[in-house]
């Protein structure tokens, strides 16, 4: 099991930006979908956004497209989530893992995650 830990979370104004890094050591982290999660006060788990391997191949769940971008550097082990325009909805505990598809939407395969990042943001 590759172990994660999600940062850069924090309090923010609605509007403004935050970037959050997942750092999942493994060899075969070049090899797999990463994807970023998020599970809001009260809600389950709900998938934000995946990047494919390599990175060429990115998809986001309709709330966040055209204000997050996902990206990762596969010589660092890393994936970021560049969060702009940030709003009171986007407020939540993001983590990361490695990501694939079902029939009812992105998930992840593994059942263990990290202890993720909060990010609050204010009106």
């Amino acid at each position: 099991q590759v172990r994660l830990v999600e940062s850069g979370g924090g309090f923010i104004q609605a509007g403004g930006s935050l970037n959050l890094t997942c750092f999942a050591p493994s060899p075969s982290f070049g090899d797999i979908v990463m994807g970023w999660f998020r599970q809001a006060p009260g809600k389950e788990r709900e998938f934000v956004a995946i990047i494919s391997w390599n990175g060429a191949v990115t998809y986001y769940t309709d709330s966040v497209k055209g204000r997050f971008t996902v990206s990762r550097d596969n010589s660092k082990n890393t994936i970021y989530l560049q969060m702009n325009d940030l709003k009171p909805e986007d407020t939540a505990v993001y983590y990361c893992n490695m990501a694939t598809k079902y029939e009812t939407g992105w998930g992840s395969p593994y059942s263990t995650w990290g202890q993720g990042t909060q990010v609050t943001v204010s009106t």
